[in-house]
């Protein structure tokens, strides 16, 4: 008897007659395919590759069909670096700074973080998540399909605990649009607590930490190890806590200054190590060397009116992992803008179009340790996004707009552009 050809998977959903971007080769290549195709069995990637060799491996007879029109279809991108859980504004720091103020002599004549935190602490939870869930909607209208929050505006443990429950609050209710990833975030010492330092750093590890993982409240850690924040020997007992804890670490490192803290994530193994526009050789060296992914943000650079940007090239070339990603927050990076992050990296930080695209998408994805995302390949989770263009250049090149038309998480259309509401040059 001839042998019995295996049952295909039966396709939920097709994209045809699109340029595939599959961003799933490990490295800055996004391996694109033209003519080509990919289905989706219920919420994972069945297939992704030439149109022509669908039929062959997905039965798409009952399907439901998107025709591409000749548009790129990328991994849902991955922002794995958000401060979105806060109230209040600071319109009034950004005045300073366009009249010369640095943002660190801002913070340190008591703005900055205090501010919002003050902001944060008087708000409702009810007010919180209804401000959080706009921001992460306009990320996820422009292709987000996973998004780190952090805590960090609540300094006390109080505050934090509430700021994670609100979090999970926010994980719940977009649960089909979007894969929230929370963060505990040690960013500074309160006011109230500046003159016990150590005391606060031992309640965030001996008190905080725990209850927020046995609450199962966060899943990463991360500490901002700068001047008018933590030292690294501070950020480093925080992150060893969180480890202990079962939480993956991060570290906010040298950002505003070269204080070390690049050589930190390393010794740690962090997941990431994020900013580094003032990162020197060895630093850079020791992130290559650990395999620390490089958390590269260049909003921040350009809101807070430097030239400092983070040495994307020189990281790649030492052989370091790099992801691109917004830092929306109050401070140093007031914007969802998407299209800027992604024609800044290519301007500023000298990535072509199409690592930027790979470091928003399967860089993210390995910042966040999270396997499911940021790519397209049979298992993977179907997060997609068909964009109104045909490449990853026009996406860089038409900068600051909106160019995602469809986005799908899991399987399931969860956002259409309205007419006129993104841009269409397929």
């Amino acid at each position: 008897m001839p042998a019995r050809k295996p049952l295909r998977p039966t396709a939920t959903l097709v994209l045809r007659n699109a340029v595939v971007a599959t961003c799933d080769a490990g490295t800055s290549d996004p391996g694109l395919i033209p003519s080509a195709a990919v289905a989706v069995d219920d919420r994972r990637i069945a297939y992704a590759g030439p149109e022509r060799g669908l039929e062959e491996v997905v039965d798409a007879a009952d399907a439901q069909v998107i025709d591409a029109g000749g548009g790129l279809v990328t991994p849902g991108l991955v922002d794995a670096h958000t401060h979105l859980v806060f109230a209040g504004e600071r319109a009034g720091e950004f005045a300073l700074r366009c009249a010369g103020k640095s943002y660190l002599s801002v913070a340190l004549s008591g703005g900055g973080i205090a501010v919002t935190t003050r902001a944060t602490r008087a708000a409702s939870d009810a007010t919180l998540l209804e401000a959080a869930i706009a921001r992460a909607r306009r990320l996820l209208a422009q292709g987000v399909t996973t998004i780190e929050v952090k805590s960090g505006y609540g300094l006390s443990t109080a505050d934090e605990l509430r700021l994670l429950r609100v979090i999970h609050d926010l994980a719940h209710a977009l649960w089909a649009e979007v894969t929230i990833v929370p963060t505990l975030l040690a960013h500074a010492v309160p006011p109230e607590r500046g003159g016990d330092r150590d005391a606060f750093v031992r309640e965030l590890c001996e008190v905080l930490i725990p209850q927020a993982a046995r609450e199962r409240l966060a899943d990463h850690v991360d500490a901002f190890a700068e001047e008018g924040a933590f030292t690294i020997d501070e950020a480093r007992r925080i992150l060893a806590a969180g480890e202990r804890h079962g939480l993956v670490p991060h570290l906010h490192a040298d950002q505003l200054t070269a204080s070390g803290g690049a050589q930190l994530a390393a010794a740690l193994s962090c997941a990431s190590a994020d900013h580094l526009e003032e990162i020197d050789d060895e630093g850079i060296a020791a992130l290559a060397r650990a395999d620390v992914v490089a958390g590269l943000l260049p909003l921040s650079t350009l809101f807070l009116g430097s030239n400092r940007y983070a040495p994307a090239r020189k990281l790649l070339s030492a052989g370091a992992r790099i992801a691109l990603a917004t830092n929306l927050n109050p401070g140093s990076a007031m914007s969802e803008n998407v299209g800027l992050a992604l024609s800044l990296a290519c301007l500023k930080l000298r990535l072509s179009p199409a690592e930027a695209l790979v470091a928003f998408t399967a860089g993210g994805a390995r910042a966040l340790r999270r396997a499911d995302a940021g790519r397209l390949r049979p298992g993977a989770d179907a997060d997609l996004v068909l964009w109104g263009c045909s490449s990853p250049e026009h996406l860089a090149w038409h900068m600051a707009v909106n160019h995602a038309l469809v986005v799908v998480k899991r399987g399931r259309v969860v956002h259409t552009a309205a007419p006129g509401a993104a841009v269409d040059c397929r």
